[in-house]
């Protein structure tokens, strides 16, 4: 005999409006954004320059080869070793230069992508528009209180330059449709983001190479963990929440990694928001399992509690998509009934409240949505999807990795002025947390957010 919670056909056509009455928009904006048909790509792609390609820029290189509207003309690098294998892994016979200013004074270059150790990203986005080009800078987009300013201004002083900063999650169908499912209420208000970034063991030190090519490990370059992962979270945090932190407070040690680096390695960090709500970010190098979607992703990803559900996401990698679950909660408060009650029914003492769990709802896309357009193979074929996703045997999976949707958007942009979606402000937002973050970590003491402002005021050092 079948389950009475197996989920029947009509069922299933339920869960699938609910679970995506909200979302339908931020997919198909996404899926069906500017598609450049090759042909004309190849007269009309921007030509660009990749300033550091080390492993972050080689790893760009290796999606920029396969984005039509796009078109790498110059490389730049201190190692002849990167140069190279930038070539190698990019094809075609960009130009090869040692100093990015020389890279900078090319007229072919259009637009450059700033993928040098962190530390070096203002000094290069800052020549970089003055010599009017457009700019896409990995994060964290600023090192110094400084470069804060320093960068608003030069960029509030060049509004027909694209600034985009490498915020990915930004420009994932699948997390566009969990901000959808907040926006409509699906979810209740979110008051909780719980994120983590966890590794085993995580970042290793190159004993064979020299100190620069460990830069992530030493605070005179890095941002450590907060600036090369938490980065990502907290801007995913802003963004559900719609607001951004008012104070950070964290404790942080090297427990485990003893190799001559100096960042810390244990990290937890706790975020007030405006009207109560919170972030927690975790960041350890002993276990890379999370717990969310089943425990069926590792290392990172993001739980947005709701007064209403909760999802549970994950941007994946190269070969695990962004996927997505979430839950209806299963008591949700009625403010009404609490008023009515009277304050002699309240008594002390612990109490537990009993309440089922639910089943897990897909997050679905484009590919999922019964239109009833479908022929009556694809029809069957999303109904057995929709079945598998009850089941929890399948979780939808974002088709097109988000990395890619952001170099096409950002070259897209270019050409029409279009504002990016992880633009300046975005950038500067999480560039901000990242910088009080690790100021709370190292002081032990709460740090107020207002306090960037009076921070930094002279004008930033040269690199």
């Amino acid at each position: 005999m079948a389950d009475s919670k197996d989920m029947t056909r009509r069922e299933a056509v339920k869960v699938a409006g609910a679970a995506t009455l909200a979302t339908v928009a931020a997919a198909r904006q996404v899926q069906a954004g500017p598609l450049i048909r090759t042909a004309k790509a190849q007269t009309n792609a921007i030509q660009y320059g990749m300033v550091g390609t080390g492993s972050r820029g080689t790893y760009l290189l290796k999606h920029l080869k396969g984005i039509d509207n796009g078109r790498c003309v110059a490389v730049c690098d201190v190692s002849d070793d990167a140069l190279t294998k930038a070539v190698q892994t990019i094809g075609g016979s960009p130009k090869k230069y040692k100093d990015w200013r020389e890279l900078l004074a090319d007229k072919d270059v259009e637009a450059v992508f700033v993928t040098t150790p962190l530390f070096l990203h203002y000094p290069v986005t800052k020549d970089a528009l003055e010599a009017g080009k457009h700019v896409f800078c990995e994060k964290s987009m600023v090192f110094t209180p400084e470069e804060v300013h320093g960068l608003r201004k030069l960029a509030h002083d060049r509004p027909k330059q694209t600034l985009q900063v490498g915020l990915q999650r930004r420009y994932s169908a699948m997390y566009q449709a969990a901000r959808q499912m907040v926006e409509k209420g699906v979810i209740g208000e979110v008051t909780y983001v719980q994120a983590q970034w966890h590794r085993n063991p995580g970042w290793k030190m190159k004993t064979d190479q020299p100190k620069m090519a460990n830069w992530r490990l030493f605070r005179e370059w890095s941002g450590g963990l907060v600036a090369e992962l938490a980065s990502h979270q907290i801007d995913v945090a802003d963004w559900m929440m719609g607001m951004t932190p008012e104070a950070v407070m964290g404790m942080g040690s090297r427990d485990f990694m003893h190799d001559g680096r100096d960042i810390l390695d244990n990290i937890q960090l706790i975020y007030k928001y405006p009207k109560g709500r919170r972030l927690v970010w975790t960041g350890i190098p002993g276990s890379s399992h999370w717990a969310g979607v089943g425990g069926q992703r590792t290392e990172m990803g993001e739980i947005i509690c709701g007064t209403g559900g909760s999802i549970h996401i994950t941007v994946g990698d190269d070969n695990n998509m962004p996927i997505g679950m979430w839950f209806k909660e299963p008591n949700p408060p009625k403010v009404e009934e609490a008023k009515k009650k009277k304050k002699e029914e309240w008594k002390a003492g612990a109490t537990m409240v009993a309440a089922a769990g639910s089943r897990p709802l897909p997050i679905l896309l484009d590919k999922d949505l019964l239109t009833g357009k479908e022929s009556f193979l694809e029809k069957e074929m999303k109904y057995a999807r929709l079945w598998l996703y009850q089941k929890g045997i399948l979780v939808p999976e974002e088709p097109k990795n988000p990395v890619d949707t952001s170099l096409e958007s950002f070259f897209n942009d270019c050409r029409t002025g279009k504002r990016p979606r992880a633009d300046i402000e975005v950038g500067l937002a999480d560039s901000i947390a990242v910088i009080l973050s690790n100021i709370a970590l190292d002081t032990g003491r709460t740090v107020q957010f207002s306090e960037i402002e009076n921070m930094g005021k002279g004008e930033a050092k040269k690199a």
